[in-house]
């Protein structure tokens, strides 16, 4: 069989892994958008069976053959023998997990999340804690099944960013959050911005208008993907040309919906621009998840919390909200939504007390796997840890440890690429305001083209051709800078709070 062939073959069995599981994908969007209440355990069986399946296909030892095969050729293709290599490495991974591991962490997840959302309902973490119990130890019984050196958690992050560890993330948190609470006491003695025009009332459907007025603007293709309401926002993907992105509305506080539509977009701008032509191979995937999460944290931060961009859109947003925002001033908006202020919710933080909400969550998940704290320990070690870098603690549940999504996925190892997705964006966003012209003039008159085609030309079209570390290098000459980050933040708050 000739190379041709032989990657033919490779690539057609790759994009039915991918049928399966992208089906998979959009039982599991519509579990979190439509599903009937009474539905949510046949829906579990069905996304278990998918899974399954999925993963018999893609361990097959049929396609093990034709990897070690191409392995040998000399005569692929640059971007095809990456392919290979990366399949290679997944493959071998998912060689470890036994079909019955496989759905049965599948039917966990189910149970996990129908019972985080009737917790939520109830506003009670013991509704949720029996079945994230179960949870965790699958998890735990994932770590040794991957395998892994000096922690078990390790196991885990690696699974979200290839490379990343425990001695990484304590060594990056050690060397950030002394300036981040330096930086946030010196902002505490200032005297403080009003930002009470966000919490008036904006009825929803008003709100809903404007967030796909807003995500539209953003070059969003809806001819390639669509907008609903969730329970947690969140983008899932089934192609780059079937991009689903959801949001959730509070008609109390305007900051909920606007800037959670701006950070799925930037989710889903990234899967909009992944290769078309690499469907189901590692090429036609997000780099990493602190990747995805540098694209999300750079239009929500760096450009939907930025006076350029608010030049243009407060008008706009003053047609919809007159009554609530016509007279605030573009300062007012400005100074507003970028508040800093300890606060209980992760979604609505600053992008100061952020990476403490983040640490949080990561010493948590970090506890949680070694064993050293049990799933009973949550709440008041969740309240405690607010308490000590935050300085407030939660009231409920609901506004603790119930706020996030991602355990009721068995998404332990996620949360601290948030935190490395905004160091990334900082230093992207950086870089691309010295190689675009007038990156803040084109952004006071509403156009965001320029600045998207140069995410898609320096990051969005390699897919998984690079690491995070390695496409920071090559599009910004270094590996990330943490110190970028910090001058960032200090350069916009200096002048927000007259430090």
């Amino acid at each position: 069989m000739t190379t041709s062939e032989l990657y033919n073959s490779y690539r057609e069995q790759m994009r039915r892994v991918a049928d399966i599981k992208f089906s998979s994908a959009l039982l599991q969007w519509d579990q979190e958008t439509y599903l009937p209440v009474k539905a949510a355990a046949i829906r579990g069986q069905q996304i278990a069976t998918l899974s399954e399946l999925a993963h018999q296909l893609f361990t097959d030892e049929k396609l093990g053959s034709v990897l070690n095969e191409l392995k040998q050729r000399e005569d692929l293709a640059e971007n095809d023998k990456k392919n290979v290599d990366l399949t290679f490495e997944d493959y071998t991974k998912n060689k470890k997990y036994s079909s019955e591991f496989v759905r049965k962490m599948s039917e966990q997840v189910n149970k996990t999340f129908h019972a985080w959302i009737e917790a939520r309902k109830q506003d009670s973490f013991p509704v949720f804690e029996n079945k994230l119990d179960t949870l965790i130890d699958l998890k735990k019984q994932e770590t040794d099944i991957l395998g892994y050196e000096k922690h078990p958690y390790n196991a885990l992050l690696n699974e979200f960013e290839k490379g990343c560890t425990v001695d990484l993330l304590d060594k990056t948190f050690t060397g950030l959050l002394p300036s981040l609470k330096e930086l946030l006491d010196r902002i505490t003695k200032k005297e403080q911005v009003d930002n009470s025009f966000l919490k008036q009332h904006f009825p929803k459907q008003d709100q809903w208008s404007w967030g796909m007025h807003l995500i539209k603007k953003l070059n969003f293709d809806f001819n390639a993907g669509r907008q609903d309401i969730s329970e947690h926002p969140f983008t899932i993907n089934f192609s780059s040309t079937d991009v689903r992105i959801t949001t959730r509305v509070d008609e109390n506080n305007f900051s909920n919906m606007t800037w959670s539509c701006i950070h799925e977009t930037g989710h889903a701008l990234y899967e909009q621009g992944l290769p078309e032509n690499q469907y189901g191979l590692p090429l036609g995937e997000a780099a990493s998840l602190s990747m995805h999460e540098s694209q999300s944290r750079l239009w929500e931060n760096n450009v939907g919390r930025g006076l350029s961009f608010w030049r243009y859109y407060l008008p706009e947003l003053q047609q919809y909200f007159p009554k609530q925002l016509g007279n605030v001033s573009l300062h007012t908006f400005y100074k507003g939504i970028n508040k800093v202020e300890p606060s209980l919710i992760r979604t609505e933080a600053d992008e100061v007390t952020y990476h403490f909400h983040v640490y949080i969550r990561y010493e948590l998940e970090k506890r949680l796997i070694e064993g050293s704290i049990k799933t009973k320990d949550i709440p008041a070690f969740w309240n405690e840890q607010y308490k000590k870098y935050l300085g407030i603690s939660a009231e409920t549940d609901k506004k603790g440890c119930l706020q996030d999504i991602h355990w009721s996925h068995g998404s332990f190892g996620y949360f601290p690429t948030y935190s490395l997705g905004s160091f990334y964006a900082a230093q992207f966003y950086s870089f691309a305001k010295q190689n675009i012209a007038g990156l803040d003039d084109q952004l006071e008159h509403g156009k965001t083209e320029n600045l998207l085609h140069w995410l898609r030309d320096n990051i969005h079209q390699y897919g998984r051709k690079y690491t995070s570390e390695e496409l920071c290098s090559k599009i910004t000459g270094k590996p990330l800078d943490i110190a970028e980050f910090m001058a960032y933040l200090l350069h916009k708050y200096t002048r927000i709070y007259n430090l």
